[in-house]
């Protein structure tokens, strides 16, 4: 059971059905990072955490703008000069989708991650 999965699952198959929103529960500040990353991204609109007295939930407003994401298992250490082999495995192209990663400054974009010549884990992939 992998939550972050779970949530981009979640996102993908409301778009692909056509909603403007869906929740996404157990909440998680994981969750709540990669959420906002694809948010400054342009790949989802607002979102917010609601408390249910349980793990809580997000309401996230989708844009209709992600053709695919998933998770990336396993989540592969990548140096600083490592991220064009990666990109070649889980984007379809140059310069097309991001993909999140969780470095010592935070989570953040490969192209972040590029331009501080930092490396990290991969998490998602989004396109």
């Amino acid at each position: 059971m992998d939550p972050l999965a779970n949530a981009l699952t979640n996102m993908r198959n409301n778009e692909m059905q056509g909603n403007n929103r869906c929740k996404i529960s157990p909440a998680s500040k994981m969750i709540g990072r990669v959420l906002r990353t694809m948010q400054k991204e342009g790949y989802i609109g607002e979102f917010e955490f609601v408390d249910d007295n349980k793990a809580g939930q997000f309401i996230v407003e989708l844009e209709g703008n992600i053709n695919k994401c998933g998770v990336i298992k396993p989540r592969h250490a990548v140096g600083k000069d490592d991220f064009e082999k990666f990109e070649k495995r889980y984007l379809p192209s140059k310069n097309f989708g991001i993909m999140i990663l969780t470095t010592p400054e935070g989570i953040m974009t490969h192209k972040e991650a590029k331009e501080k010549g930092i490396g990290g884990r991969l998490l998602v992939y989004v396109y």
